[in-house]
């Protein structure tokens, strides 16, 4: 029978065709079961702190009505209304209720959701009370005038709690003089005279820079106030200005095309040098009519005349790299400079001999300032401690000014005749300023869109000039309170850098003001070193004239010198003194004061 192998082979393919359609029925089983099982898994009824969403997902009730659809269908955003600041919405039936109703132990929405939140633990729920308020330790808000008024009003009396600690105890509250003790912490108060700042510390009222109406001289007497201005300035009529004497004023400002010469208002525009390259710092010797400057890229420091015909610079110095900072003082003939490379500060005679460094291990200086009569140097570091510093020409007794609410100070220019030091600071979009003793001190212009990098800075009779490298543009503000801002000039696609005012009159050689030396001492201190200096003068014409009358014998024209010199002294210490009589051979009587 030769049939039997063909149906052989038929029932083979058979079962083999039965094998493959099961292992197919049991993948769709496996397909259509695990969608259904999530569904039958879903429908199961959600715990009591979670919302199920129209899909049947639970979610965290924490999640509802936030924007964020994170049900997947949008069930948990459909039913919220919008609430007002201050307040949240219910869970089911999305009516508003204050925020200081959640978490308060009392439920207010229909359903008991302001009180089934994640963040609510236990029976009174932690809640965020207002500033107005004091959080008690049970999670309960009472005002917080309340706090240490001698009555439990939180009903755990936590509100009573550490009362009675008197902080003036410990280092007198951190205060430099009056520390008061309050029922509820502490505060800083002052003597007559003086006022606190930074909440801790007390300075010396200073009339003069409080009422900045004096561009220079300010004396301050029966509380009224009188500008005067320093030689070479007049004084203008009805005004605290003061405006240079002969000839007019001009911006030295440095570029990539070289070093640019204008006048104040940005006029005449004309290029000095031809030296080309990274701009860097600048300085000037208005005296000797040169100019100085450098470049970061470079290790030289040029100098030239500025009314030089060629435009040729000369190379003063073989200095460093990174030079970013250059100032010259012009009564000793030294240049100083701060490097990014060496991470110090340098000086060198302008005749190139004499270099020496004065201060090393600097973080990022950036800016540097001598003032020639008082012989202070003064600079800035931008580094990982951002401040202003200043020490002795020679770089003794060193110590900062400035090292609070500082960024990335860039600049720095002294305003010598009122004894003040003026900044840049471009994270700040800041110029501030500070007396030479770290009081005193002032923001003067805020961000105005020309202080987003600034580089350069110079202040000259009544306002601050500065460069600006984003705007590329040298501007101008009133130095007292920073209004009236100017733009001198937009230097278009040419960046500015080092800025610098050029003026005969613009000298460091002149007789220091009154202005700055109370900035180095306290009214009471100078008071009293005068004070002093006559007393010990008078007691030295006393003792001369009394050792020429025993050594000479001119009894008559000695008690004549001495009563003359006690009447116009009218010293309260000689006029009290005891007299005593002396009597001469021939009978005449002398006295002299003891």
């Amino acid at each position: 029978m030769t049939s039997f192998p063909r149906d052989s082979a038929h029932l083979e393919d058979a079962e083999q065709s039965m094998e493959h359609l099961g292992v197919l029925l049991l993948v769709l089983m496996s397909l259509l079961y695990l969608p259904l099982a999530e569904v039958f898994a879903s429908v199961q009824k959600c715990p009591r702190e979670e919302f199920p969403c129209n899909n049947h997902r639970c979610i965290s009730l924490n999640l509802l009505c936030d924007g964020v659809d994170h049900c997947g269908d949008g069930s948990d955003e459909i039913s919220c209304f919008n609430c007002n600041t201050g307040s949240n919405h219910c869970v089911v039936a999305a009516p508003c209720i204050h925020n200081r109703s959640i978490c308060d132990g009392k439920p207010d929405c229909p359903n008991g959701a302001d009180e089934q939140l994640d963040k609510c633990t236990g029976l009174h729920k932690t809640k965020v009370c207002s500033k107005s308020d004091f959080t008690c330790a049970n999670g309960e808000c009472v005002p917080i005038s309340w706090r240490c008024d001698n009555s439990n009003d939180c009903k755990d009396g936590s509100d009573e709690l550490g009362c009675d600690i008197n902080e003036c105890k410990d280092d007198n509250g951190g205060c430099s003089h009056l520390c008061v003790d309050l029922p509820l912490g502490f505060m800083c108060d002052c003597p007559s005279g003086m006022r606190l700042v930074k909440d801790t510390h007390c300075e010396d009222v200073d009339h003069c820079l409080d009422s900045d109406v004096c561009d220079q001289i300010c004396i301050h007497s029966n509380e009224s106030l009188t500008c005067e201005c320093q030689d070479g300035y007049d004084l203008t009529p009805g005004t605290g200005q003061c405006k240079a004497k002969g000839g007019v004023a001009h911006i030295v400002v440095s570029t990539i095309d070289g070093v640019k010469w204008m006048d104040l208002n940005g006029s005449e525009e004309r290029s000095i040098t031809n030296q080309t390259g990274t701009p860097g710092p600048l300085a000037t010797h208005n005296a000797k009519n040169t100019l100085y400057w450098a470049s970061p890229d470079d290790d030289v420091i040029y100098g030239m005349p500025v009314d030089s015909s060629d435009h040729r610079s000369s190379v003063l110095i073989k200095a460093s790299t990174g030079i970013v900072g250059l100032a010259v003082d012009e009564i000793h003939e030294h240049l100083y400079w701060v490097s990014t490379s060496t991470h110090g500060l340098h000086v060198v005679s302008l005749n190139g001999s004499d270099q020496s460094q004065l201060i090393s291990g600097l973080s990022r200086p950036t800016a540097v300032a001598v003032h020639p009569l008082l012989g202070l140097l003064f600079w800035a570091d931008s580094g990982t401690s951002p401040r202003i510093e200043c020490a002795r020409v020679d770089g003794h007794h060193r110590k900062a000014l400035i090292s609070s609410s500082i960024r990335h100070p860039v600049a720095i220019s002294l305003d010598i005749p009122r004894g003040l030091l003026y900044w840049a600071d471009s994270d700040r979009h800041t110029i501030s300023r500070v007396a030479f003793d770290g009081r005193h001190r002032k923001t003067v212009v805020e961000s105005n869109g020309y202080l987003d990098r600034p580089f350069g800075l110079a202040v000259f009779e009544s306002r601050v000039y500065w460069s600006d490298r984003y705007t590329n543009s040298t501007c101008s503000a009133n130095k007292h309170h920073g209004g009236d801002l100017q733009i001198s000039q937009r230097l278009g696609p040419v960046s500015p850098a080092g800025l610098a005012v050029f003026h005969p009159t613009f000298n460091a050689d002149k007789a220091v003001p009154l202005s700055e030396t109370r900035g180095l001492l306290s009214d009471s201190a100078f008071t009293w070193i005068l004070s002093l200096t006559v007393f010990l003068s008078l007691l030295l014409v006393v003792a001369v004239l009394w050792w020429m009358r025993s050594e000479f014998g001119f009894a008559r024209s000695v008690s004549l010198i001495e009563h003359t010199a006690v009447k116009e002294s009218q010293d309260p210490l000689l006029l009290a003194g005891p007299t005593v009589v002396h009597e001469h051979k021939d009978g005449t009587q002398i006295g002299s004061v003891q």
